[in-house]
């Protein structure tokens, strides 16, 4: 939030912490396909990650593929994690939604209670969110 009360509306316009960006990873799956679900090469996913690559240019956030985070029916996906924090699933992302993440990452890093906040959250981060995931010292029910 600015001194104005206004959410930033971009990237670019979330002030970065860049030791504490370096804690954050985004990871992208390779191997979404489109909405049509076609087979081609690149795969949409892939190209979602390189999207996120160049929004993040640099920026310390680790940005990673993965063969698949088995979210089909959401198409394109990606999760945000950060050590001991929770961590979040992203569905129903497009192939130029990597600011979108950048923008996730960067307001991830800078919460200091390890959450995400929902105000300031891209559109595509409030719609597309498919799950958050607890770290495990923080289950209440561990023996």
């Amino acid at each position: 939030m600015d001194r104005n009360g206004s959410f930033p509306a971009n990237s670019a316009d979330v002030p970065s912490e860049p030791d504490a960006l370096a804690g954050v990873a985004v990871i992208v799956c390779s191997s979404c396909r489109d909405e049509t679900g076609s087979d081609a090469h690149p795969r949409a996913g892939a190209l979602l990650a390189e999207d996120t690559r160049r929004a993040a240019c640099g920026e310390k956030i680790d940005i990673r593929t993965v063969e698949c985070l088995g979210n089909c029916k959401r198409r394109l996906s990606a999760a945000l994690l950060r050590d001991g924090c929770w961590s979040y699933v992203f569905g129903d992302l497009n192939t130029t939604s990597g600011a979108d993440l950048v923008t996730g990452a960067k307001l991830f890093a800078t919460s200091t209670d390890g959450l995400i906040p929902w105000r300031g959250r891209p559109d595509s981060l409030k719609r597309g969110l498919v799950a958050r995931i607890p770290p495990l010292d923080m289950l209440k029910d561990r023996p």
